[in-house]
Formats: structure tokens, sequence, C-alpha cells
């Protein structure tokens, strides 16, 4: 039983985070928030008790099983939608990141090239130390 001078503490959400950084990309973060079942008060486990000795069974000991099954299916499609978006959002990245590596080699080459054409006839050393 409660007091009435007692105040009830809100249970925080869970909450399932993924953060990416990464000194060539932009970071991300990825939030999900996931229902907990809600912790069985001292009154809960009294009732619990009460009903498993006069009864043999327990109604709130199954309901407590369902709810943490609740929890736990949240938990796993939570988990998977993450991954889904980590996978794209790093599909992403990759992308972009060959693009730019695509672009860089493609300048060295006009470069090189453009060198040859310059110094072509000619006996050139290389700048190597």
């Amino acid at each position: 039983m409660s007091h009435p001078n007692s105040k009830a503490t809100p249970t925080p959400k869970p909450l399932l985070t993924a953060t990416y950084s990464s000194p060539a990309n932009a970071p991300f973060a990825l939030s999900k928030s996931i229902v907990a079942p809600v912790p069985a008060g001292p009154d809960a486990t009294a009732a619990a008790t009460t009903a498993t000795t006069t009864t043999g069974s327990s109604a709130a000991s199954a309901a407590a099983v369902d709810d943490k099954s609740r929890y736990l299916e949240a938990l796993r499609r939570a988990v998977a939608e993450t991954q889904d978006q980590v996978n794209r959002e790093l599909t992403a990245r990759m992308d972009e990141d060959n693009r730019n590596n695509s672009n860089n080699k493609a300048r060295e080459l006009a470069l090189d090239e453009a060198k040859e054409e310059e110094n072509y006839g000619e006996d050139v050393q290389d700048d190597e130390d």
C-alpha cells in the first residue's frame, strides 16, 4: 500500500541508441524508445504470493511473463530496425567515399598526364629524396 505523502517516481523509458562518428564522414545517431514492462511493486509481489499460495498458480506471475515477452519482442524489433537504418547510413557513406576516391584518382591521373605532356621529349629526373 502506498503512503499519501510518497511520490511515484516515473520509470524511465529504455532507449536503444546507436551513434557513428568518423573523421571522413558526417556523424549520425539513432534512438528508439522501448516500452518497458511496469515493475512489480510490493503490493503486486504480495498479491502474487497470495495467489500462488491459495490457488497454486499465479495470474500475476503469468502477466509478468507476458509483459517481459512483449518487451523482449519490442526490443528485438527495435534492434532489427536500428540495424537496418545503420546499414543504410553506412552504405550511403561508403558510396560517398567511393565517389570521392574516384574523383581524386581521376584528378591525379589528369595531373600526371598534364605533367607528361609538359615534359614530352625531355629527360626529367624524379623528385624523390
